[in-house]
């Protein structure tokens, strides 16, 4: 009982690494959607300087998560929990590098002429920022029905880059001198839909730890 009560505690404790390490994803994300969003360099440098912390954070869960592998060697759900919170760490390892990434746009914009506001763009933003948050809500309640709302959700960032695309394309073409800010733009929506992409991994391993149903690759359906 004692034994049973302490493997419950280290799982416990995964899961609070876990979610601490998803407030620290989704902060450089929102950061860095405020600093491109504003042009704001200091911000972006301070998001592109802070990403080694969510990396740490990646390697010590690694490191947890093998020490209750090999130590513990859980079964059923418990098993499926560990699998799913390194996966679930992985994309959140990511979600921080698009947050760098989005950060670089941000440093280059923010020396040049500030573009139109682009509303597709913004609801891209948006659109990546309530897909993670939903993601992690759903991770924190072991909300299955969440996650699959957040799968839902992967096709309409997938359009929206399309058209933010298009867009600037077509801007681009009429107005020569937009080209390389557009370009920038157009990576930007592309880091965006990554992230979106990240989020519906993470809410597919929350339908595994709680369903026991391996779902990947079959959200963008």
């Amino acid at each position: 009982m004692e034994q049973r009560a302490h493997f419950t505690k280290k799982m416990d404790d995964l899961k609070v690494q876990v979610l601490r390490m998803s407030s620290m994803a989704e902060t450089a994300l929102n950061n860095s959607i405020k600093a491109l969003t504003e042009c704001n360099a200091e911000l972006a440098e301070d998001i592109i300087m802070n990403d080694i912390k969510i990396n740490e954070l990646e390697c010590e869960l690694d490191e947890y998560n093998l020490g209750l592998l090999a130590l513990d060697q859980p079964m059923a759900r418990d098993l499926r929990f560990i699998v799913g919170s390194m996966r679930i760490a992985s994309n959140l390892e990511r979600i921080g590098d698009q947050a760098v990434n989005l950060s670089h746009r941000a440093v280059f914009l923010s020396t040049r002429p500030p573009l139109p506001f682009n509303q597709k763009l913004e609801q891209m933003c948006t659109v990546a920022q309530n897909m993670v948050a939903k993601a992690v809500k759903a991770f924190a309640d072991e909300d299955h029905a969440l996650a699959a709302e957040v799968c839902s959700m992967d096709n309409d960032a997938d359009s929206l880059n399309v058209r933010i695309l298009k867009g600037l394309i077509e801007n681009m073409v009429s107005e020569t001198r937009i080209v390389e800010r557009g370009v920038h733009l157009i990576m930007a929506a592309a880091h965006l839909e990554r992230v979106a992409d990240q989020a519906t991994n993470i809410a597919e391993s929350v339908i595994f730890i709680t369903q026991g149903v391996n779902i990947k690759h079959q959200c963008k359906g």
